[in-house]
């Protein structure tokens, strides 16, 4: 697959390999028409299955963006979200040439030439084609039930693909929602001449989307939890929701979404999730991962979640470079002793009761390494030694010191529905709704929490900066509250950030937002590019706040 640069390309043509030629065709511009399509998908609902899992391949396969380049970082949705959370001030790690997402950490990722923005823009415009591609086989008035659920999923799925671009090309949606976002896809729509629509309409989009796919959902019964289901729209759009401090109506779908699923309990964080398995009973959408344990398939590669996230795995960048991705110990220092999500990274000891009955094997020196040795041990070109709070939250399913970079990928769960009915309800007035939903998670993390910001907002975006750590929703809280990005103190000698990303960004600057693409600006003369601010550098932003970690 050729290097995409620009939204404009037709990337449905190398999407859909596997479909029916009829269909394929028809994509690259063939002889077929819209009403022939829909006629035949009518006829046979079978044909529009392809498409569909197209779709939900675009987000989740390793080299699926960049192809034949071998690039490292390409691996899907994960990118993006590994992405997001290193612009952020709560994941940091060392400087190193190994590191795929060093520009992340520092913030030269609005460089409109480097791949890795090319990647989290040009991800979800791949993915909108091909939703727009499964929307446009389904006749509007279907009453077929299966053709109604592949639109849901489809119209779910395009909204999925805006949410994941609207908070960071554009601050919060109700200051500025007469501003420009992102262009939209729309079938007809001259890609060369295509503005960027203000985030008012964006959202109108996506809630219409969502809405539209929650009717066509209903009474779906999904074969697995890598499917979008009727719960899992809802969960979206309480999301967008929040975004656009809709309150009522973000709790309300929060509680629709969260019908049937319970967080884990404090026995389960106790026995260590490892965050890898779609089984576990609070995960309500996920990317299954991997589909078939081979080279061939990809999940033997580096480009993969486990070997740019994981510390445990023993065909990773992560291990074998030393790039361990660490809490920031400004936030670390804000979990209570007696939180259980405390053993989710290594103590300043380099210990967490996550260790005990672990081994990583080197099996070339015949070494064992058990529990509490595992973090200080060095295996030639596998393992460097883990710092201070390095994570220990995430691990593949083959386990500790595992050659396969294999497990399924969170998307959504328990706990993040009720983080969102926590704040929203509490903001919505209903004050007691919100502090039990915070309570209901609280109790089965830290038994004897109590508040300890000074606000309740700042409370719930606390416990979510925890809950949620390294899942791809840290910068997107940091636009929707206002809030600055505090990587470090002045003054503060003990800070774990690496120097040349110790600085803070204060909420309204304009290198905060990304930019597009170069190829996109080139080929779209319609599209204005996001401009103003420079460069972070050490030091800067010295004495800023966040109301969490002061």
């Amino acid at each position: 697959m050729k290097k995409y640069q620009y939204i404009a390309i037709a990337l449905g043509t190398v999407l859909f390999a596997s479909c029916d030629d009829m269909l394929t065709t028809h994509y690259e511009g063939g002889t077929q028409d819209d009403d022939y399509i829909q006629a035949t998908v009518e006829a046979n609902p079978e044909r529009v299955n392809s498409a569909v899992s197209g779709m939900y391949q675009v987000i989740k396969e390793p080299l699926g963006y960049f192809g034949s380049s071998n690039r490292a970082d390409d691996c899907g949705y994960v990118a993006c979200a590994l992405g997001q959370d290193l612009n952020s001030a709560d994941m940091t790690n060392i400087v190193s040439g190994y590191d795929w997402f060093s520009v992340a950490q520092e913030w030269s990722d609005r460089n409109p030439a480097y791949a890795n923005p090319t990647l989290r823009l040009g991800l979800f415009y791949k993915l909108i084609y091909a939703t727009n591609e499964v929307i446009t086989m389904v006749p509007d008035d279907t009453d077929n039930a299966k053709l109604m659920a592949s639109r849901g999923q489809a119209k779910a799925l395009r909204a999925f693909a805006y949410l994941s671009l609207a908070p960071y090309f554009q601050f919060n949606y109700v200051d500025n929602k007469d501003k420009e976002s992102v262009p939209m896809i729309i079938p007809g729509q001259d890609a060369s001449n295509n503005p960027r629509v203000t985030l008012e309409v964006l959202y109108a989009s996506i809630l219409q989307d969502l809405s539209d796919a929650i009717e066509d959902l209903n009474g779906y019964e999904r074969e697995n939890k890598g499917l979008i289901d009727q719960q899992v729209a809802y969960g979206l759009r309480a999301r967008a929701y929040l975004n656009m401090e809709m309150w009522e109506e973000a709790a309300e779908d929060a509680d629709a979404a969260l019908v049937g699923y319970e967080p884990y309990t404090l026995s389960e964080v106790e026995a260590n999730p490892m965050f890898c398995n779609a089984n576990d009973h609070n995960w309500m959408w996920a990317l299954l991962l991997p589909m078939e344990l081979t080279e061939a398939s990809g999940y033997a590669s580096m480009a993969t979640w486990p070997s740019q996230l994981s510390s445990f795995s023993a065909n990773g960048y992560v291990a074998y470079a030393g790039i361990y991705r660490s809490i920031n110990n400004l936030l670390w220092n804000k979990i209570s002793e007696t939180d259980v999500r405390r053993a989710w990274w290594l103590d300043e000891n380099l210990y967490s009761p996550y260790l005990e009955g672990l081994k990583w094997v080197d099996e070339a020196n015949a070494i064992t390494y058990e529990g509490k040795d595992i973090p200080a041990a060095t295996i030639a070109d596998v393992k460097q030694p883990m710092p201070q709070y390095t994570n220990v939250k995430f691990m593949g399913k083959s386990g500790c010191g595992g050659v396969y970079n294999d497990g399924d990928w969170c998307m959504m769960r328990a706990e993040e529905m009720l983080l969102i009915k926590a704040e929203a309800a509490y903001k919505a007035g209903n004050t007691a709704a919100g502090e039990a939903a915070l309570k209901k998670l609280m109790d089965q993390r830290d038994p004897s929490w109590k508040q300890t910001c000074m606000t309740f907002e700042d409370e719930v975006w606390l416990q979510r900066r925890i809950e949620l750590w390294g899942e791809g929703f840290a910068m997107s809280d940091i636009m929707r509250l206002k809030k600055n990005v505090v990587r470090y103190h002045e003054g503060d000698e003990n800070s774990n950030v690496a120097e040349p990303y110790r600085f803070n960004v204060q909420y309204g600057d304009p290198w905060m937002l990304l930019r597009f693409v170069q190829g996109e600006l080139t080929n779209n003369r319609g599209c204005t590019q996001n401009e103003g601010g420079e460069l972070p550098a050490q030091g800067d932003g010295a004495g800023l706040t966040d109301g969490v970690t002061d």
